[in-house]
């Protein structure tokens, strides 16, 4: 019996995702746990693997195409099974057909054949009326992620030359004409309702799904999550000095920000009360700490997660954090991997920041902010000597954590910080 494969909901809450690349070819036999395409979500770019065996009989989207959850995106059949299985499975689904079962293979026409019904809003896009002269052959093949970006911008697609398979428009075709700061839309079907234009020297850059997952997940977390900060001056010439000992002795090139995330694991272990996310009807406890480091990458900022902190080496934690680190800004994470986690670290000190807070990511109830090492007048002993300061701001979750909680475990925190030998055992 043929079996529908469908857009998996690779992002917990996601509506759509975007096949980005098809991994096999129509008639490979594919067994359960091969990897059948790259989807991408609004943080990562995850390998979907099969959960059912079978042959590729047939391929319902194209690279680059945007797709709901839940949409039929490919067909497996067994040996002997042909055409009238996939239709029956295709009715089966709901579906009329392959085309029909697949938006993401739609070819729209470059002339509407019809006006646009009196309910439709006043700004419709131009490439839903009157358009130039079509390509050749009188169809444009578009993927519906660039017709909603064009929707949202005004673009006249029939404007795009495509340098997609068969001359389909893609993102980047996109990108590239709005980047170009070509015209908007035809003069001949210019919106009713006016559209936002640049201004002479001003580009705009479409959202990326990623950069719009940011900005709801913060906003959310702002105006939801109840953020109190406290703030710790930690001394570090130890911590400074222990680092440069062990890269000299191993050839190793252990960072600071790997010892921060190894003391925020210790401290974690010393203060178990605040290693705790909030839930809606009670809060959970670990025993282990899970803990996301902030990664900056082309887009936007991911914040892949390393298991178990409190049990990894120095050593091994920073080749844990360099290669989460690499397939981050590569776009090749897993989605699990940037899941879970009760708390975060996020460094800009190596820009020369000197302190600032940050914005936990729910559901993790604390992120602690660090920022860079300088000299810096302290009192030792009743007297005023120079050393090396490095501040840290945490901001917590006051559903989760009380502030006495949150102070100690930044004392904690400081502790392992101003006596790194202990990390060493």
């Amino acid at each position: 019996m043929a079996i529908i494969i469908r857009m998996p909901e690779v992002l917990a809450g996601a509506s759509e995702a975007v096949l980005s690349n098809w991994l096999v070819t129509e008639g490979a036999e594919i067994a359960v746990g091969d990897v059948l395409a790259e989807i991408e979500t609004e943080k990562a770019t995850v390998e979907y693997q099969a959960e059912e065996a079978g042959i590729v009989a047939k391929m319902l989207i194209k690279p680059g195409d945007l797709a709901d959850v839940g949409t039929p995106i490919a067909i497996f059949t067994a040996a002997g099974e042909g055409e009238a299985e996939i239709a029956q499975a295709l009715a089966d689904a709901g579906a009329a057909s392959a085309d029909t079962a697949a938006p993401a293979s739609v070819e729209e026409s470059a002339a509407a054949s019809a006006p646009p019904a009196p309910s439709e809003p006043a700004a419709a896009p131009a490439v839903d009326t009157q358009a130039p002269p079509a390509p050749a052959g009188g169809r444009l093949f578009v993927s519906p992620l660039v017709r909603k970006m064009a929707r949202e911008h005004g673009v006249d697609l029939t404007r795009i030359t495509g340098t997609g398979p068969d001359g389909r428009i893609v993102r980047a075709d996109f990108e590239a004409y709005v980047a170009s700061g070509a015209p908007v839309a035809a003069s001949s079907a210019a919106p009713a309702t006016p559209v936002a234009h640049a201004a002479a020297g001003v580009l705009e850059i479409p959202h990326t799904g990623m950069r719009k997952a940011i900005a709801r997940r913060l906003t959310e977390s702002k105006s939801t999550v109840p953020h109190f900060y406290l703030s710790a001056d930690c001394r570090v010439e130890k911590l400074l000095a222990a680092r440069k000992d062990v890269n000299d002795a191993k050839g190793v090139k252990i960072s600071v920000n790997d010892w921060v995330v190894k003391a925020v694991a210790l401290a974690l272990m010393d203060v178990p009360d605040a290693n705790v996310i909030w839930g809606d009807s009670a809060m959970s406890k670990f025993d282990s700490a899970d803990i996301a480091v902030a990664v900056a990458r082309e887009g936007g900022l991911l914040t892949p997660v390393i298991r178990g902190v409190e049990k990894l080496s120095l050593i091994e934690l920073n080749a844990a954090i360099a290669d989460a680190a690499s397939r981050a800004r590569s776009g090749k994470i897993k989605q699990e991997e940037i899941e879970g986690g009760s708390f975060a670290v996020t460094n800009l000190g190596m820009y020369g920041t000197r302190e600032f807070s940050a914005i936990i990511n729910p559901p993790q109830s604390g992120i602690l902010a660090v920022g860079a090492a300088s000299a810096a007048p302290v009192v030792e002993n009743g007297e005023v000597v120079a050393g090396m300061v490095m501040t840290v701001t945490l901001s917590a979750d006051h559903r989760a954590v009380d502030g006495a909680l949150a102070a100690q475990w930044l004392a904690a925190f400081q502790r392992h910080i101003e006596n790194p030998l202990g990390m060493l055992i």
